[in-house]
């Protein structure tokens, strides 16, 4: 035996040893709902109606790979279930049986064919999500251009309601979080570049990207040049600085609340390859040794009955991945980009572009790419083409020395992502 399968072992038997022998409660070992007041809301609100009840325990990401890794390697365990973000799952799935035979009827289909992780099986179920949405004053909404619906938008026509809605008022009403608090690159990841490109890194210099650079610097002349210092777009919708915003549904939230008539929520635009957005996606596994296979799986199917997902949602502000009816009693944030959440996801040109995976320290440079790409176009004026070269040379080093495989929408890939 080697020592690395001893130390596996010796940590997996301590872990049965602290666990039981027969733990009379599936353990739902997680790294969601860490706050002790969501780890009680967890316990309490949304598990205490699984019949024997549930031991749910909440990780940071570093111990909770440990103990999966060492159950994997010892042959045994004691986790039933798992419960992590999508990157999570990405390193862990040759550890996760497959869960093809639990019913995900209601779940849209971009997110089941994220759960399989790129194999032919099913992975992880999806569980809960949280992501960025548009946000508009009802003022805005008589300058929609003739026969655009606000809920399946091109960004040829976001560009025409911002453009007729600057005219109208005297000036630009549209908004992104573009100064140093916001999350401006998110938007160019995860939303503009994969709706013209189908990708976040491997077309990051394509003819296509070009094409969305060129339609965000046509977006930009009707966009409040103020942009460049707002973080949160709350506080400008409250204001009227902007009629019309983008940002993470957290930072829309004291607009509905504060003025639920006031304002809505829709989708996102579309592009030539779809209606790219950025979901955060949490997601449930088993792994091969859970220790009452049936149990778990029993356990997963709760987790997505629509009451369960409703009482999630109040534990942990995360949004169902099924279609419910939220109960009148919820916050107006929740029952108003709840209901455009389920509409952009459920829309049959979505088109998913999962957060960064497997960047490490790298992070943050990745991230600087996009931000300098901006700046060196839309504010700096720089011809297009040149500015992509330029940076896609960076992110080329980037990608090499994080060793990050691709991740959706590009296609996987055996070795660091390419940049074409």
């Amino acid at each position: 035996m080697t020592s690395k399968t001893l130390i596996a072992t010796a940590l997996a038997g301590g872990l049965f040893a602290l666990s039981g022998p027969a733990a009379a409660e599936p353990l739902f070992w997680s790294t969601q709902a860490q706050p002790i007041e969501e780890t009680q809301a967890m316990r309490e609100r949304v598990l205490a109606g699984f019949p024997g009840g549930v031991d749910y325990q909440a990780s940071d990401p570093g111990p909770w790979l440990t103990r999966l890794q060492a159950e994997a390697q010892a042959g045994r365990g004691t986790i039933a279930v798992l419960g992590a973000l999508h990157g999570d799952f990405s390193s862990t799935k040759d550890m996760l049986a497959d869960l093809s035979g639990i019913d995900v009827a209601g779940i849209p289909e971009t997110m089941v064919e994220l759960g399989r992780l790129g194999t032919a099986e099913q992975k992880y179920i999806p569980w809960m999500q949280a992501t960025y949405l548009m946000a508009a004053d009802r003022r805005a909404l008589p300058y929609l251009p003739a026969g655009a619906d606000l809920n399946a938008l091109t960004y040829d026509e976001l560009i025409a309601w911002a453009r007729a809605l600057a005219e109208a008022t005297g000036g630009p009403k549209f908004g992104i979080p573009a100064g140093p608090r916001g999350l401006k690159h998110r938007f160019f990841q995860g939303f503009l570049l994969p709706a013209y490109t189908g990708s976040m890194v491997t077309e990051f210099r394509s003819a296509e990207a070009e094409q969305a650079w060129a339609t965000m610097k046509e977006l930009w002349r009707w966009t409040n040049p103020a942009a460049t210092g707002y973080g949160f777009m709350q506080e400008q919708l409250i204001t009227g600085e902007v009629w019309i915003a983008f940002d993470h549904t957290a930072r829309l939230a004291d607009a509905f609340n504060q003025r639920p008539d006031d304002f809505v929520a829709f989708p996102v635009p579309a592009g030539p390859k779809g209606r790219a957005y950025m979901p955060v996606i949490a997601g449930m596994a088993m792994p091969r040794t859970a220790p009452n296979p049936e149990e778990a799986k029993a356990l997963i199917a709760y987790m997505l009955r629509p009451e369960t997902q409703i009482a999630t949602l109040r534990a942990t502000n995360f949004f169902p991945v099924v279609a419910v009816d939220l109960p009148d009693d919820m916050p107006a944030s929740v029952r108003i980009s709840g209901a455009a959440i389920a509409r952009m996801t459920a829309a049959p040109d979505a088109l998913p572009a999962l957060l960064p995976v497997g960047l490490g320290a790298l992070g943050g440079q990745f991230n600087q790419v996009y931000v300098d790409t901006f700046e060196r176009i839309v504010l700096g004026g720089q011809p297009i083409r040149a500015a992509l070269d330029a940076q896609a040379a960076e992110l080329r080093r980037i990608m090499a020395e994080a060793g990050a495989p691709c991740w959706a929408p590009d296609a996987a890939s055996d070795g660091p992502c390419p940049v074409n």
